[in-house]
């Protein structure tokens, strides 16, 4: 006899009290040791259910999409970053190529989440959006609260979701834009205060019971993947999930399971099994369904990647330098200081102190193009004195770590009570392309209105500066409010800029004409990070290594 209709008999007995929880226990044991070859991807069933008591533990707050977890996931390869964004551009400063979406369905706890963390361990790919439909509920009223607290409301109908929020969302995510993503709190129903930040990636991975459901949100999805599991097992899971994370109790469950889960199972989630191109049995545990499926996806990423060398080259080649590039002039003091940052024989404290004497021009030099009103004044001799004053809301600095912090003490003896913001972005040292782990939180508030001067020591490629001056604009920063400065600029960093960005004011105090097959600029000033900070760079050193981003 199937758990199922074990389960159905049950809810409609009364007064069993302890004795139901003591038959469920006996019940899950016998599975666990009669599936334990199912190849469930949660492992046998006898550890999927704790240990149950009569006294219901205290309800904890639960919530959609993980907030508290870092966005990334290791693996033996690699880190793969599930917050950020690949940096190439096209001239309108949006990604070159949409993101391959890939959508997961299947009955409630499934083993869907399962699937996806597998697929993306497996993918090893950089760039990698998990996107979960539990963040879509709809808020509750009153009356729906009510219900749902006695298991009176159906979580598992398409009207419980938010789909034009959700198919919103997707679509730009899809289009490499940042979103906002609600956290839906189980225990009260309704979406927290905070929502989270997502940027877009190389891949996409949508989950949810209703995945398959809305016709605007299949076309939203290259590829399509329905994850089939027992029934039992299902209900075991799910019973799991609901008595230790939502704070429920066995009877309660059941009775959900009973009235709204399994009929709406059947009604709406099961028929859509037909539009899956990839239907997976058994969840996370069918290692070589995924394997099939990581396959497949790899090839259409190869059809899809934008060649980084041919993509920079076709952005300069045989171009003047563009008119937003201000170089600062080449005066005696400036090339004898570049003499002795550039020299490989200058000890650590002469690098230091030439180095702050040219960001100290050079911040100089980026404030002269920021607008300005003339404004009167009256000098002690009671005269008028015509000058200009800052036309603006407000400066903010934002520093590419870890060498462009080194500008911000020039930005702050410049600029009183400026705000500063920091962003990481970080290199893959096997490929040389950049994974950026984005500390967008140490991004002040409300910078729509500021102009922001964009700090980084060198710009060999121009990737990582592409990278951050993206992640302003979806902080909504105005792209002709952003000046990016640097001491020393490759032109191949130059004209890839000013190409994905072309109102961004570009400031520095030297540009170099060559870019060699390592990104190293030529003839360059070395590690700037290691030279400044007295760190040891590696034997085949990069302008482009994880601490010292110099694109």
């Amino acid at each position: 006899m199937h758990i199922t209709q074990s389960c159905n008999q049950l809810s409609s007995c009364h007064g069993f009290g302890s004795v139901c929880v003591l038959w469920l226990v006996l019940a899950f044991d016998w599975m666990g040791q009669s599936f334990s070859c199912c190849g469930g991807d949660d492992g046998s069933l006898d550890r999927l259910l704790p240990s149950v008591s009569t006294g219901l533990s205290p309800r904890k707050r639960t919530t959609s999409q993980c907030k508290s977890e870092p966005p990334l996931l290791r693996t033996s390869k690699r880190t793969i970053y599930t917050a950020g964004r690949p940096p190439w551009y096209n001239e309108h400063g949006t990604q070159s190529k949409e993101a391959f979406v890939i959508g997961l369905c299947g009955g409630s706890a499934s083993g869907k989440t399962t699937v996806a963390r597998k697929i993306i361990e497996a993918l090893d790919v950089p760039w990698v959006v998990l996107l979960s439909m539990d963040s879509f509920y709809k808020v509750l009223s009153l009356e729906q609260q009510t219900r749902a607290a006695s298991n009176d409301y159906n979580f598992d109908h398409p009207d419980a979701f938010d789909f034009d929020l959700l198919t919103h969302t997707l679509r730009k995510l899809k289009q490499g834009k940042s979103v906002k993503i609600p956290v839906y709190d189980f225990t009260t129903h309704g979406r927290q205060k905070e929502w989270k930040t997502v940027y877009g990636a190389s891949v996409i991975i949508f989950e949810g019971i209703m995945a398959f459901v809305d016709k605007e949100l299949l076309q939203l999805l290259d590829m399509k993947i329905f994850v089939d599991t027992d029934s039992d097992i299902r209900l075991v899971r799910r019973l799991r999930r609901d008595i230790t994370e939502r704070g429920r109790d066995i009877e309660g469950v059941i009775k959900q399971y009973n009235k709204f889960v399994k009929p709406s199972f059947e009604q709406y989630i099961e028929p859509t099994m037909r539009l899956a191109d990839i239907v997976v049995p058994r969840g996370g545990g069918n290692m070589v369904a995924i394997d099939l499926i990581v396959q497949h996806v790899h090839s259409q990423l190869e059809e899809r990647e934008l060649s980084v060398r041919a993509a920079l080259a076709s952005a300069h080649q045989a171009q003047p330098l563009p008119q937003t590039l201000s170089v600062l002039e080449s005066t005696p003091q400036v090339k004898g200081m570049h003499t002795i940052i550039r020299n490989k024989e200058t000890s650590r404290d002469e690098f230091i102190f030439y180095s702050k004497r040219l960001m100290r021009l050079l911040i100089e030099r980026a404030l002269s193009f920021l607008p300005s009103q003339v404004h009167v004044v009256q000098t002690p001799q009671g005269e008028d004195y015509e000058g200009r004053t800052f036309h603006g809301k407000r400066i903010t600095g934002v520093s590419i770590l870890r060498a462009g912090e080194t500008m911000e003490p020039a930005l702050r003896a410049v600029c009183k009570d400026v705000r500063i913001g920091k962003i990481l972005i970080q290199t893959n040292q096997d490929t040389g392309e950049p994974e950026v782990q984005l500390h967008y939180l140490r991004l002040p508030k409300d910078m729509s209105e500021d102009h922001v001067i964009l700090m980084d020591c060198t710009v060999s490629t121009g990737a990582a500066a592409m990278m951050a001056v993206r992640v302003l604009l979806d902080h909504d920063v105005q792209e002709d409010k952003i000046l990016l400065v640097s001491l020393l600029m490759a032109e191949m960093g130059v004209h890839s800029v000013a190409y994905a960005f072309p109102q961004v004011k570009i400031i520095t105090t030297a540009v170099d004409k060559k870019v060699n097959d390592l990104f190293h600029i030529i003839p360059g000033i070395g590690n700037f990070g290691d030279r400044y900070f007295g760190t040891d760079a590696p034997p085949d050193w990069s302008d482009d290594e994880i601490d010292e981003p110099s694109y």
